[in-house]
């Protein structure tokens, strides 16, 4: 009898979490990772891929999207998103509060082959901004702001709720500044000590420093490289004093990309300073899942041609959100782990990438995604839900 479902063949594994940098096969069985050794045997699986020439990484996490596909205006078909992307887990960052949850978890997440987490929102309704017609923000009316509701949703859907979300700005919160990120931070408390992930918005009041201050270790502060008025960076162009603070406190520093909220000459500016980036995520929706963000590939692909190492690149697509979810079953490939791999090539040639106020950055190369192993099986045919 055969010992394994399906083996990847001369492949390139990178894994940062493993230390593995280096040319492997791996082998899957029951949906988990079964071996991974220099060589082993295609007698050992009905099942045989040969990716000799590509990169095989564990399955890319996409830490920040929204994939709540017909029930928020935002929301956007997760299997797209994965099928070019190689993204095998999308993490909802806050389309969902306490009263319709259930829609993402119970609805969406079964027609989809990635699997769905998700940071609920603190507000009761979850985002329902649409493209400019409605600019409301869900969280400037303490009557949506409710934290024993948070609290309850996100114990009663322990598991799938790997956080709270609270988006802080003029144009989220208004008039109530930061007090809605207090009270998510207290709700994450609450619920189990779960990290809390807060939004950079637009316009002040409140100063960067007044989302950033607050913010605890492992909580993730998404919109890191923002262009807009609320910067990390000052007047001179120095990293502000909040932001060292944060990552000296082991503040999670998320790209969040998005239609406005990453622009190139801020990101190198905390690249040539050493301010790496712990997580790289698209912030996919409606407004820019055809760009500029498009998804996690191009996000990764942009932050690889303007000089991060490709070992990091991997890592913070990878290990590291599967760290802040505390699934530590994702985001490697270790025996025993999830069965999620993605295949990646990385494509030699000219490349423009746009952020998101318009920026232009030329490259001689993008990642491309060759293929995707979910829970131990080839995903070939379409999607596969669990």
């Amino acid at each position: 009898m055969a010992s394994y479902d399906l083996i990847l063949k001369g492949g390139h594994v990178i894994d940062p979490s493993q230390g593995i940098d280096a040319p492997m096969d791996v082998a899957f069985s029951g949906g988990t990772v079964a071996a991974i050794a220099p060589a082993i045997s295609d007698s050992d699986a009905p099942q045989t891929r040969d990716v000799s020439g590509k990169y095989v990484v564990p399955g890319l996490i996409d830490l920040h999207t929204h994939v709540y596909w017909g029930g928020t205006f935002l929301g956007v078909d997760p299997n797209v998103v994965a099928r070019r992307s190689g993204m095998t887990t999308a993490v909802d960052a806050g389309s969902c509060g306490a009263n319709n949850i259930g829609g993402l978890l119970r609805h969406v997440a079964p027609l989809s082959a990635p699997r769905i987490l998700a940071f609920l929102n603190l507000s009761v309704v979850g985002i329902f901004a649409d493209a400019g017609r409605l600019t409301i923000g869900e969280a400037e009316d303490l009557r949506l702001l409710d934290i024993k509701h948070c609290v309850d949703a996100a114990r009663a859907n322990a598991g799938a709720v790997v956080g709270v979300k609270v988006r802080v700005g003029a144009s989220s919160t208004a008039h109530l500044g930061a007090m809605p990120l207090h009270m998510g931070i207290r709700a994450a408390e609450l619920a189990g000590d779960l990290p809390v992930m807060a939004h950079i918005g637009a316009g002040m009041p409140p100063r960067i420093e007044d989302i950033v201050d607050p913010l605890r270790r492992g909580d993730v502060l998404t919109h890191f490289c923002t262009p807009k008025s609320n910067s990390p960076l000052t007047s001179a162009g120095a990293i502000r004093d909040c932001m060292l603070a944060a990552r000296e406190r082991g503040v999670i520093m998320d790209i969040g990309h998005g239609s406005g909220s990453f622009g190139f000459k801020v990101a190198e500016k905390m690249l040539a300073d050493g301010f790496l980036p712990d997580v790289i995520s698209s912030d996919v929706h409606a407004q820019c899942i055809d760009g500029p963000a498009y998804d996690v590939l191009e996000t990764m692909s942009k932050l690889l041609v303007m000089g991060l190492p490709l070992v990091e690149v991997i890592r913070a697509a990878t290990h590291t959100p599967a760290i802040v979810c505390r699934h530590p079953e994702l985001g490697n490939l270790a025996v025993g782990s999830a069965g999620d791999a993605t295949i990646l090539d990385i494509r030699k040639g000219p490349a423009e990438f746009t952020d998101s106020i318009g920026g232009k950055l030329m490259g001689d190369r993008r990642f491309v995604a060759e293929g995707v192993v979910l829970r131990g099986a080839w995903w070939a045919d379409g999607p596969q839900p669990a």
